[in-house]
């Protein structure tokens, strides 16, 4: 539609409140948006010059608009969100978020049984959640498990079925892991109480789980049950060291949700907190794209309306950076300054953040938003290179790491289609090696990590990358024969700075080419062992766990130890050091006290 075109029928758009949609020629719902004043707002589409191409494209293809007359703005809001989440139109914004989040359901039964599920089904069961996370659901129903016994088992416990003995008590009642309403020997009301509890620990209320325990305790105390009033004490202390652990602000803040955006381009990202009783309970970052220049603030309102009705959040307070419009008119909108809520608003902006930039490394590798069939192209792309037998889904790389030429240690990074499985991540701490010797703990700490995995019968990873030269390679692939894996795996070398990969007893390498995802990818892996055994051993030496030697020489202090160690790279060379050359380093009286030492043990070896 042309500016003179729309000129035409401008007179009949009302000046007032509603929302317009556009159609284009096949009738098709482009664009859905709200306005104060239709009239004004319609007609700016084609009186001023946009920026983005896209905007142009909708205004040339809009064939009809239709519109509808509200009350007020916030009316012609809650409608304009209605009919986005119904219709989802091309050119507006839209949530990149198609994931299945898991619930935890209390099934609609007698004496319900609670477990993990993915499917909600309207069949009168009640379903808590969704949660952001299948391993914290899995954590939080271990976590209940351990505190309030509920049956497991999938028997119809009527009460006909009940009182006609049909049943008898299995190994988890001896176990003390339910209480045997099978037989009759727990009541519904007793039941109830304790899904009642197992509400509250979902919904982080950790206080009235703990108080019903302690007064539970009390009564057991006064009737001498001291045996079971011991147990509560113990499930009472564990509750609150757990939620000493979880609360992050402040134990008084209500519930409320935090709200922050980081918008980039045609990208925006948007990371929400669900905070419960001081507790975050859920944490979430989405990525939207948006179509027609929306500001900051319209697409943190629309996301704001979306997650919270995602994840059926009853808050009434809401934290954001700066004002949104909310669909709820009792909702509380804050926008903190100091204290608790600017914590919770900084905490959940550095959760953006960090979300931004790992896209950004994800799309170095073209993975995101790739099919399972594309993210495996990279795959497909080493596999050819390096001739495996097997796709390489399942990468492993190990890489030392030692500070000035001590305190060794090792790391393993684990890349699962392409992308980092942080969970399967693992460092060592060297233990049957003595000094630097790179050779003897790679061999060391490959032999660790696959006789754990035999021995726990776990899937061995097509790949397996050893970041060093040919004898750390030779050293590894020494493990690989003991433990009589050759032809099981596949090891390779890669050289410390020509990224070449090598192949155990071959003389020439092979590099990939230099502009290739594959290459990208073994960059990538290489970086992450690096930053990982880089991060464990930087927090090992800011724990104190390494001790050197020479900070154990009565009168030698650990800026000296230090020192020494940096300039001359290890505690041997320091032993093996000239007189002369010692002094000049450190002085003529601590020189003696070194060499005294030094002295000293070689006596003793003798």
């Amino acid at each position: 539609m042309t500016g003179e075109q729309f000129q035409q029928i401008a007179h009949t758009i009302p000046g007032q409140p509603g929302i317009y949609k556009y159609y284009d020629a096949a009738d098709i719902l482009l664009y859905v948006g709200k306005a104060k004043n239709l009239r004004k707002r319609v007609g700016s589409y084609f009186s001023k010059t946009f920026t983005t191409y896209k905007t142009h494209e909708l205004v040339k293809r809009i064939h009809r608009i239709a519109f509808t007359i509200v009350d007020s703005e916030h009316d012609a809001f809650l409608l304009e969100n209605s009919l986005i989440k119904e219709y989802q139109p091309k050119y507006n914004i839209n949530l990149k978020d198609d994931k299945t989040y898991p619930y935890i359901v209390i099934r609609k039964e007698p004496f319900p049984r609670v477990f993990f599920t993915r499917k909600k089904i309207n069949d009168g069961s009640e379903y808590l959640g969704p949660f952001t996370s299948a391993g914290k659901v899995r954590e939080l129903m271990e976590f209940t498990r351990q505190y309030v016994p509920l049956r497991t088992c999938k028997l119809n416990l009527t009460d006909h079925n009940i009182r006609k003995g049909k049943f008898k008590v299995c190994l988890e009642y001896h176990l003390g892991n339910c209480k045997g309403p099978c037989e009759g020997l727990q009541s519904a009301e007793d039941y109830a109480e304790g899904l009642q509890q197992v509400r509250n620990i979902l919904k982080g209320n950790l206080g009235s789980v703990i108080g019903h325990f302690k007064t539970e305790m009390q009564e057991l105390a006064v009737s001498l049950q001291f045996e079971k009033a011991e147990m509560l004490r113990q499930k009472i202390e564990h509750l609150e060291n757990y939620q000493a652990k979880s609360v992050i602000v402040s134990k008084h803040l209500l519930s409320m949700d935090v709200f922050s955006v980081a918008k980039e381009d045609d990208q925006a990202y948007v990371n929400y907190l669900m905070v419960q009783n001081g507790t975050i309970v859920q944490t979430h970052t989405v990525l939207l794209e948006t179509k027609l220049e929306e500001t900051e603030e319209e697409v943190l309102s629309f996301a704001v309306t979306q997650l919270r009705g995602t994840f059926n959040s009853q808050a009434k307070e809401i934290i954001v950076p700066f004002p949104v419009e909310v669909i709820d008119d009792q909702l509380a909108v804050t926008i903190p300054k100091g204290g608790d809520k600017k914590k919770l608003l900084d905490l959940s902006v550095k959760n953006v953040m960090y979300f931004r930039e790992d896209l950004k490394k994800k799309k170095i590798l073209h993975l995101e938003g790739k099919t399972d069939a594309e993210k495996k192209k990279v795959l497909y792309e080493l596999q050819r290179y390096l001739q495996l037998q097997e796709v390489p889904v399942h990468i492993e790389c190990f890489d030392n790491s030692n500070f000035q030429g001590a305190f060794p240690v090792s790391a393993m990074v684990c890349f699962r289609d392409g992308m980092p499985s942080k969970k399967d991540y693992r460092h060592y701490n060297v233990k049957t090696v003595e000094g630097i010797n790179d050779f003897a703990t790679m061999k060391e700490v490959v032999y660790r990590r696959y006789r754990r995995l035999l021995a726990e019968e776990e899937p061995l990873p097509q790949l397996i990358i050893i970041d060093g030269g040919k004898g750390q390679l030779g050293a590894a692939m020494e493990s690989i024969r003991e433990l009589n894996l050759v032809g099981s795996v596949t090891v390779v070398g890669l050289a410390k700075n020509e990224e070449e990969l090598f192949f155990p007893g071959d003389s020439t390498s092979i590099k990939l080419p230099w502009n290739s995802d594959s290459l990208k990818l073994v960059r990538r892996i290489r970086d992450e062992v690096h930053r990982f055994g880089i991060t464990f051993h930087r927090n090992q030496r800011s724990k104190g766990t390494f001790k050197n030697e020479l900070e154990q020489i009565k009168g030698i202090g650990k800026q000296t130890a230090e020192q020494l160690l940096k300039t001359y790279r290890s505690v041997a060379a320091v032993k093996a050091l000239p007189e002369e050359e010692l002094v000049k380093a450190v002085g003529k009286a601590k020189a003696a006290i070194i060499r005294n030492h030094f002295q000293g043990g070689a006596d003793q070896d003798k």
